[in-house]
């Protein structure tokens, strides 16, 4: 049987933890999987940033990137990599350049999700260096709307935002019409939204999607960000469990996002999804403390599963289907929402994942509740904290991630012991 190894880069920002624990678990598992007729490796490496020759050959058969957000060369070597030599990446390039969020919003509300009514809103600047064009045309047309009809129209409360993205970056509730006129006159030249409040809502939930795999989380944007995912095992049902899953699921198939997270808030019974389109969803554990091993160990079966299978990358997600889906008369939101579901499942290729998984990764489990003990993951933590807090508080955060860490790894213990009773 021939021996052959798959190589896997990994394209990275600040990113020190989840790399850590990655790279430490897959040589932990010391992977030889016979797959057909060959014996298939893994190696994994960090990508270095360079010049990069256009039609140089690529030796990742798969590349998971944190990067090409930020940084333009990265984002140009990932799109020659996928095109030119069919590396699978995590995500694609062209849906994170392409698809911000105003075309998610608008791509969802047209599949028929509950998304808050939604305006844009012209740029109330030009930068005096744009082209002499610019200024001309927000002069002449930005006075001729009226604003405060605008806002009479969404309702109050709301949040004006950039229209493509940046988070809570830029992002200012307004309850009345000053307020909105003050937030517009302070937005700059970026074009936003001004997108009505879900009111009266009793949870605010946040799924992160990878691959066919979901996990969602209660989710506080009020705190702190190393307090923002709670933890908490019983704040939605077994229903509105699965309809979270499902939408997350949905919003990145459609979108061929193999790597997202859906924000997403229930008022009166509905899951209303009200943020989607996260190029570089929360990975590290200063943020998702309990939930950190959960995101480490998908990140691990999915890009597995993908270099080990050969995925081919989506180039051109397919939105016929879908579309035909949301026309068809008589179905209510949670039949067309189960529908969609089935076409994510299969661009996910679902049931050869979770084979793979229980063939091949089996011993994942256990692997990684070991090493999410040791003394590597403490550096590892105390690493990430001591790139982001004073120097008089990294000890104290070091322990209180750590422990919040080993705390799962009890509740872990109990799920794994139960399941093999």
């Amino acid at each position: 049987m021939a021996s052959s190894t798959r190589r896997i880069g990994l394209s990275l920002g600040a990113d020190l933890c989840w790399p850590a624990a990655y790279e430490s678990i897959v040589r932990e598992l010391d992977l030889n999987l016979e797959l057909g007729d060959e014996t298939v490796g893994f190696e994994v490496e960090k990508v270095q940033v360079e010049p990069f020759d256009l039609q140089g050959a690529c030796s990742y058969d798969l590349v998971l990137d944190r990067l090409t957000h930020w940084l333009y060369v990265s984002r140009e070597w990932i799109k020659k990599i996928v095109l030119m030599d069919g590396v699978y990446v995590l995500n694609n390039p062209w849906a994170i350049q392409a698809y911000e969020k105003h075309t998610s919003y608008v791509a969802m509300m047209r599949l028929g999700l509950p998304i808050p009514r939604t305006f844009m809103i012209p740029s109330k600047h030009y930068d005096p260096e744009d082209h002499a064009d610019l200024k001309v045309t927000v002069e002449r047309y930005n006075k001729l709307f009226n604003l405060d009809a605008i806002g009479e129209q969404v309702g109050y409360p709301a949040f004006l935002k950039p229209y493509d993205g940046g988070g809570w970056v830029g992002v200012t509730q307004v309850r009345n019409a000053k307020e909105l006129h003050a937030a517009y006159d302070a937005s700059g030249k970026r074009v936003q939204h001004l997108q009505a409040a879900v009111k009266d809502w009793d949870v605010f939930a946040r799924g992160i999607g990878i691959g066919p795999q979901v996990n969602v989380m209660r989710y506080d944007p009020s705190r702190p960000l190393h307090g923002r995912y709670v933890v908490d095992f019983h704040f939605l049902d077994a229903e509105d469990w699965a309809r979270a899953q499902k939408i997350t699921r949905v919003i990145n198939a459609f979108h061929a996002w193999d790597f997202n997270s859906c924000e997403m808030l229930r008022a009166d019974g509905v899951l209303h999804p009200i943020d989607f389109a996260n190029a570089c969803p929360d990975s590290q554990v200063t943020s998702l403390h309990f939930h950190f091993p959960w995101l480490v160990k998908a990140l691990i079966r999915w890009s597995l599963f993908c270099a080990a299978t050969r995925r081919r990358p989506t180039l051109h997600p397919n939105w016929a289907p879908y579309l035909e889906i949301a026309d068809t008369p008589g179905l209510s939101f949670d039949e067309k929402l189960d529908r969609y579901d089935a076409l994510a499942q299969a661009h996910f290729d679902s049931d050869r994942f979770e084979a793979f998984c229980e063939e091949h990764l089996a011993d994942l489990d256990e692997v990684a509740w070991a090493w999410f003990g040791t003394e590597d993951f403490r550096r590892a933590v105390r690493a990430k904290v001591a790139a982001l807090y004073p120097a008089h508080e990294v000890e104290r955060f070091t322990e209180h991630f750590f422990g919040l860490v080993q705390f799962w790894r009890k509740t872990e213990r109990d799920r794994l012991d139960g399941a093999s009773e």
